[in-house]
Parts: C-alpha cells; sequence; structure tokens
C-alpha cells in the first residue's frame, strides 16, 4: 500500500551507558532530503543515520532529532595511583617511627590526597555505540512507517473513490460522443436544406461532410488513453512501491486527455463533463503531492 510523505515517530533506549531518545517527523518534498541534529561527540553516526533512514523513505523532508544523555556513575570511572599511594605511606610510616608521630591516617584522609584519586570519564566503544544508536532509531522508523502507512491508506482510499468516479464520467463522455455525431449530421442536413430551397438533399454529399466531421471531433482515443491510464494509476495505488513520480506523469497525461476531449467536442454536455473530469484530476493531484 502507499505510503505518505507526512509521518512522526520516537523511541527512547540505553546503550553504552547513554540514554538516547530519537524523533523523527516528515513532510512531502520532490526528493528525499534528511537533516540529523545531533550533539556534540556524537557526529560520527550522521552518515549510518541517514543511510537507515534512505532505507525507509524514498522522498520527502525528514528531519532527525536525537538527544543524549549519560549517567555519571555509568558514565565516569575512579582511578587510583596506587604508586604514589604507596609512597604516601611509605612517608607516613617513617615520621612516626622517626618523630613518634601518631600514624592515624584514615581512608577519607588519603582519599584527599593530591592526585591519589583521579576521575575519568569513560570512552564509548563507538562502534558499539553507533549499533546501539541505530536499533533505537529502527524503533523510531518503524513508528514513522506505521503513522506513514495509515495516512497512505486514507489517500489511497480518496484517490480510489475519484478513480471511478472518471470512470463513470468518460463511460457518458463514450455514449454521448456518437449522439453528437448523429446531431450534427441532422443539422447539417436541415442547413442544406434551408440553402437549397425544394431541390433535393445529396445524401452523399452529407455523409461526406458528416465523415469530415466524425474524424475532427472523435474522441475514441482519448477514451480509450484515459481508462488506461486509469487502470495504471488504480495498479499503483493499490501497489506496495513508492510511485509518486510515476503517478504524477499519469495524473499530466490524464489532463491532457481530458483537454482534448474538451477541445474536439462541441456538445455542451461533454464539454460539463470534461469540467467534472478536471475538477476530479485536480482533486487526485492535490492528494497524490503527500504520497511517497
Amino acid at each position: 500500500m502507499i505510503k505518505s510523505m507526512t509521518g512522526y515517530g520516537g523511541a527512547k533506549g540505553e546503550t553504552e551507558g547513554f540514554r538516547i531518545t530519537i524523533e523523527l517527523k516528515s513532510v512531502n518534498n520532490r526528493y528525499l532530503d534528511t537533516a540529523v541534529r545531533l550533539p556534540r561527540g556524537f557526529i560520527f553516526v550522521e552518515d549510518a543515520v541517514k543511510t537507515a533512514v534512505g532505507r525507509h523513505i524514498s522522498r520527502g523532508k525528514v528531519d532527525v532529532f536525537i538527544t543524549v544523555d549519560s549517567s555519571a556513575a555509568e558514565d565516569t570511572e575512579i582511578r587510583i595511583n596506587e604508586p604514589l599511594l604507596q609512597n604516601y605511606l611509605k612517608v607516613f610510616d617513617f615520621l612516626a617511627e622517626t618523630y613518634g608521630m601518631p600514624n592515624d591516617a584514615g581512608v577519607m584522609s588519603v582519599c584527599r590526597l593530591p592526585d591519589v584519586l583521579t576521575v575519568e570519564k569513560k570512552e564509548a566503544d563507538r562502534q558499539s555505540l553507533e549499533q546501539g544508536l541505530l536499533a533505537i532509531l529502527e524503533e523510531a522508523l518503524a513508528e514513522f512507517d506505521a503513522m506513514r502507512l495509515r495516512e497512505g491508506g486514507k489517500l489511497r482510499d480518496d484517490v480510489l473513490v475519484r478513480i471511478v468516479e472518471l470512470g463513470r464520467l468518460t463511460g457518458i463522455v463514450e455514449a454521448e460522443a456518437p449522439r453528437t455525431l448523429t446531431d450534427y449530421r441532422v443539422r447539417l442536413a436541415q442547413k442544406m436544406q434551408e440553402v437549397l430551397g425544394g431541390a433535393g438533399v445529396d445524401e452523399s454529399r452529407i455523409l461526406a461532410e458528416a465523415a469530415i466531421y466524425a474524424d475532427r471531433v472523435a474522441v475514441d482515443e482519448e477514451t480509450v488513453r484515459l481508462r488506461s491510464h486509469l487502470s495504471q494509476l488504480e495498479g499503483m495505488i493499490n501497489g506496495d512501491s513508492p510511485a509518486g513520480r510515476k503517478i504524477d506523469f499519469l495524473i499530466q497525461e490524464l489532463n491532457r486527455e481530458a483537454n482534448t476531449i474538451g477541445s474536439k467536442c462541441q456538445s455542451s454536455g461533454i464539454a460539463y463533463v470534461v469540467v467534472d473530469m478536471k475538477s476530479e484530476i485536480e482533486k487526485i493531484r492535490e492528494q497524490i503531492q503527500n504520497v511517497e
């Protein structure tokens, strides 16, 4: 089923001691344009994020927002400078033995000594961090796709109704066109009778003129192409592959055939039908603007 280019998705998770929140939204656009907002220190995942997004959507303007928080307990490591600590303890023992001073150094006192303890931020493994972040992104993309699929279903239902209506209008044109030719032949015979007065009307002349007129106003080819385009459009709407650009082309062709029918037929009845046709085609075009 077709998907809308408009969608939203989000997910949260933890990886390598980081709490990650990902949100993405999209609107219609002629081509795929992905913008990724990342905190400093995480720019290295930008290309991987864009690649992942590109596997889910082929066109549209997509904004991806990624926020990262770290837990101090998990994000830091306390190191003991054991050689320095041993030297401090030796000095304490020396002072106690040499000068008779009490060696009452406690743990808290030792920890306050310069450079005995150092607090260091853990260096996260980039590959593992990227893999974890992309896993969370896939969850957000799944929600994103589900919303686009729901919206696409609504677009599909509306377009299918209009395809049926265009088929009905095409049937009216197919039925009305021969009557237009018959009416022309009657009007032509009456006109020639008026011009010639009491003289007989040359039936062969009427047939010849009618044949020329019929060739000029025939819309058989246009209605056949209209039905072909409508059949293709229905297939694309019901298909699973992105077809927005192909549908854009078909809509142009539908408009072309409707305009040709309108210019060929002089019947007011067909003219009204063509107006309705173009109205339905325009409504389809508006809906398809948002189809991937």
